[in-house]
């Protein structure tokens, strides 16, 4: 039996890493497109599942899938595609609150359990200069919502209700609880 975490991300990474257990990385090539008319909350986690499904695995493995977006004021935030977007994406969680939704699929066998995790942030107001200050360092790139709550937009969030790992893209305390019901001998 393997480990297999289906993402290139490397906070996804570490996060696993927290858990002690051996892994490997093999990433899935899916469309990782939602359906705008759809609860984003069902969509995270069905681009989860499909995540998991399109993982190269053996019948023993684990396969662990994530997907995780931003949603504010209804609206889906994904990661900005260019630095426009990103200024955009910071102006509109300015002064609001938002939820961080992560899909989670666990995958052993015949055996599958997907959920949404999410977690709840209020932002402060933020200057135009701030957010173009933030957008030029490049991190909001490649993170859903154009921040990063480890790096720079720690400065933004005044508060937390939830699982701040989830905020990283991996809720780790319920990814442990998923793996001790598919594999207890893990523990």
């Amino acid at each position: 039996m393997r480990i297999i975490l289906a993402s290139q991300s490397p906070r996804r990474r570490e996060l696993m890493a927290l858990l002690r257990l051996p892994f490997l990385v093999r990433a899935a090539d899916i469309d990782e497109t939602m359906d705008p008319a759809k609860d984003p909350y069902d969509e995270v986690a069905r681009v989860s599942r499909k995540k998991a499904g399109a993982t190269p695995r053996e019948e023993a493995d684990i396969v662990i899938a994530a997907d995780t977006i931003v949603v504010c004021a209804g609206k889906v935030l994904g990661k900005p595609r260019s630095q426009e977007e990103a200024v955009q994406m910071l102006t509109l969680l300015s002064g609001r609150d938002h939820q961080v939704m992560t899909g989670l699929t666990v995958l052993r066998g015949d055996w599958e359990k997907t959920c949404t995790e999410v977690t709840h942030l209020h932002f402060r107001p933020l200057s135009p200069a701030e957010i173009a200050d933030y957008v030029s360092t490049g991190e909001p790139m490649d993170k859903a919502g154009a921040y990063g709550i480890q790096g720079g937009g720690a400065l933004f969030a005044q508060r937390i209700e939830g699982d701040y790992y989830n905020v990283m893209g991996l809720p780790v305390c319920r990814l442990r609880q998923i793996l001790e019901e598919a594999a207890p001998e893990l523990f």
